[in-house]
């Protein structure tokens, strides 16, 4: 390897070649590194990029940085999508409210604020007053207020911290009344929440040991539960549970609303199975009871009367139902059901006002239902229009319900609901520069590879002709049991104006449709969500609403292993690829960070019948020398510590070498995020307008910088 390799000069020296797409990338040196898997020799010629914080990985993303902004800054439509995006997102949005202790407490962004501040309220009548306002935090607006937790009697919150996108966050603790902290700084905490004891005199949380090398890198694993008291320094913490004998296990705390109980989530990686187990607080010495210990199905706790638990669970049924146990009879046999599983898929159930509130996906679309304890069915809750509730909040003694609504041109509005009246009124609706009356959302089905039925949203102008000549912008997921319901983003609605179709595929891999929709497309099922993809694109250029030269394709994390893989199977079928922070090297995936615990998921390379079927698909390893593939920008962040930028970075050196025509392969690496949550605003615009600008480039989107084809 040659150290001081001048990667920068050659990016910097461009400008002629960018006018007719012949770029010249940055030297990335190969090295002669192979890995045996079970007898297959496979090599790994850029492992060194794997060494994130090394002067040479430094010195090559400068130069593939510098490359893709001046290729960027060469596309003139770019400065008006950046400011139409501005224009947009400047609109005060609102999160759900909580209610504790006569207090409301809610989230509110300004518009164009680069993290979104936390307000209280006292009583319904009251004047919100700021009380945490993380864009003091930070000149750049990176560090981010990530996790809230706050006392029954509303006087405290716990707080977690995020810096520059990291997946670690520091919890701190405010006085309500005061608006000042306390002392202590609670560290290496990552996917834990807070949940507070009923006397409020502290909190359990979760926390992994301080990491050894490098803390956006080094592998997760031994974490613990344990107690803060206000006031203590974390050192004096009592750990309540841990399981050294199984360092993969993880746990989440929840205090019941009577403040009996403390439940306790245990969960292994990604797998959908959990165990809960419990422990009574009345009982300081009490054990803690494995109450659900066969880690067979999921189990979501829901809430309790006394000794009767709620579950919403997936055991003997794949869409879900609402189980009754009680904990003095805690055998099988005497479980109850009390929403059985129907073809509509049960998401949540949230006990408010002595009732059950279920929030339902049919054919993805949502559906809110009340129920009484015993489940009979009392009311169904109307929605506005096709769309998702995207959030329920409640308390088991208050009527009060508050939920979300959004849908892809319906901006995501705070209904409040009363329990007893059954009345529902809005209680914050944002007004955006935007006329959604000129646009519709339909939902079409197609038949995948295998004759599945797959559903897909379309978002487009009115009155639109099938003549195959629209730029199309598809989206998809298909994972780890999460649904693509409809939600709005303000991003998208550039692309409308555009002139352009936005375009949802749900693939399996989902939830869309239960377990056995997850299933379908997760270990040795995998490529089915390529395959179902793979035919929506076709689906879009037979039906004629696009050709493949203005078909463009995207998806972030688990979606950008997914346009990564569709990418290198299907080439010729798209006519640009976004692959954001994407899982790309399928082979040493589980090696970094929290990568391990998507083992569930994707199946291990250590397993000689998995690496088989990763291998196969593996985006990194199913590149082909001299293959011509479609313009793509591949786009990750220096502190992603989920899914790491070396990923991304290997991905990017192969595909450039191997690139055997004149379509851009370009990389973009933003500073100071991480893998998605508490980006700043004004790098989210950013991000956006380049995603769109390569778009408009790529699929030779005509229009005049400031105008239009809305007629804006």
């Amino acid at each position: 390897m040659r150290p001081h390799v001048c990667f920068l000069t050659a990016a910097l020296l461009l400008a002629p070649a960018l006018q007719a797409q012949q770029l010249v990338y940055p030297e990335t040196p190969r090295l002669p590194v192979v890995d045996d898997y079970h007898g297959v020799l496979v090599p790994d010629p850029y492992r060194w990029l794997e060494d994130l914080d090394g002067e040479q990985t430094r010195r090559w993303i400068e130069a593939q940085n510098a490359l893709t902004l001046a290729y960027l800054d060469s596309i003139p439509q770019r400065d008006w999508i950046r400011q139409r995006l501005t224009e947009l997102w400047n609109y005060p949005r609102y999160d759900l409210p909580q209610k504790e202790g006569g207090r409301y407490f809610f989230f509110k962004n300004d518009g164009l604020q680069n993290q979104s501040v936390l307000y209280v309220q006292e009583g319904r009548e009251g004047t919100p007053r700021v009380l945490i306002d993380p864009n003091t935090f930070s000149e750049d607006g990176t560090v981010a207020l990530t996790t809230l937790a706050i006392s029954r009697d509303g006087r405290y919150v716990v707080y977690g911290l995020s810096e520059a996108g990291s997946d670690w966050r520091t919890f701190r603790i405010r006085d309500v009344e005061t608006g000042e902290d306390f002392p202590e700084t609670l560290r290496w905490i990552k996917f834990s929440g807070a949940t507070w004891a009923p006397d409020h005199s502290g909190f359990f949380y979760s926390r992994y040991p301080e990491p050894t090398g490098d803390t956006l890198a080094a592998a997760n694993r031994n974490q613990q539960l344990y107690f803060h008291r206000l006031g203590t320094d974390q050192s004096e913490d009592v750990l309540i549970y841990e399981r050294p004998d199984d360092p993969e296990l993880g746990f989440g705390a929840e205090v019941t609303h009577d403040g009996r109980y403390l439940i306790i989530n245990v969960w292994k990686g990604t797998d959908t199975r959990n165990r809960v187990y419990y422990k009574d607080l009345s009982r300081p010495d009490g054990p803690v009871v494995r109450l659900l210990d066969d880690f067979d199905a999921s189990y979501e706790f829901v809430g309790n009367t006394g000794t009767t638990f709620y579950f919403l669970t997936n055991l003997d049924a794949p869409n879900g139902r609402l189980i009754a146990i009680d904990i003095t009879r805690p055998e099988r046999a005497s479980w109850r059901t009390l929403i059985p599983e129907s073809e509509a898929v049960l998401q949540s159930v949230t006990l408010a006002g002595g009732r059950f509130v279920v929030r339902a996906l049919e054919d993805v679309k949502a559906r809110l239902t009340v129920h009484a304890l015993d489940g009979t069915p009392l009311d169904t809750i109307a929605l506005p229009a096709i769309g998702s509730v995207s959030g329920v909040s409640g308390r088991p003694d208050d009527p009060e319900l508050f939920f979300s609504f959004t849908s892809f041109i319906y901006p995501t509005t705070i209904f409040r609901h009363d329990l007893e009246t059954g009345t529902t009124e809005v209680f914050h609706a944002p007004e955006i520069d935007f006329d959604a009356s000129r646009y519709e959302v339909r939902q079409v089905f197609y038949r995948s590879k295998d004759g599945t039925r797959v559903p897909m949203f379309l978002v487009h102008r009115k009155g639109i002709a099938r003549d195959g000549s629209h730029p199309v912008y598809l989206y998809g997921y298909g994972g780890f049991n999460i649904s693509l319901t409809p939600s709005f983003n303000p991003s998208n609605l550039v692309w409308l104006e555009l002139g352009g179709i936005y375009a949802v595929a749900n693939l399996r891999g989902g939830g869309e449709y239960g377990e056995a929709w997850h299933r379908a497309g997760m270990l040795e099922n995998k490529q089915n969500v390529f395959d179902d993809f793979i035919a929506a694109a076709e689906y879009l250029i037979r039906e004629g609403y696009t050709s493949p030269k203005r078909l463009a394709i995207g998806g972030a994390s688990n979606g950008g292993l997914l346009t990564g893989a569709v990418l290198t199977q299907r080439p010729e079928l798209f006519g640009a690829v976004i692959v954001q922070v994407g899982v790309l090297d399928m082979l040493r995936y589980h090696r970094f960070t929290i990568g391990w615990a998507w083992v569930p998921e994707y199946g291990s390379p250590d397993n000689p019948e998995h690496f088989r079927f990763l291998y196969a698909y593996s985006p990194l390893h199913n590149v082909r020398l001299h293959r011509c593939y479609p313009p793509t920008l591949i786009m990750t962040a220096d502190h992603d510590d989920r899914v790491v930028p070396a990923h991304s970075y290997k991905f990017a050196a192969t595909l450039q070498r191997a690139q055997g025509c004149a379509n851009p392969i370009l990389l973009r690496v933003e500073t100071r995020a991480g893998h998605g949550g508490g980006i700043p605003t004004q790098k989210r615009i950013e991000m956006e307008a380049d995603k769109w600008a390569f778009l408009v480039r790529a699929l030779g989107i005509s229009f005049e910088a400031g105008t239009n084809t809305n007629g804006r």
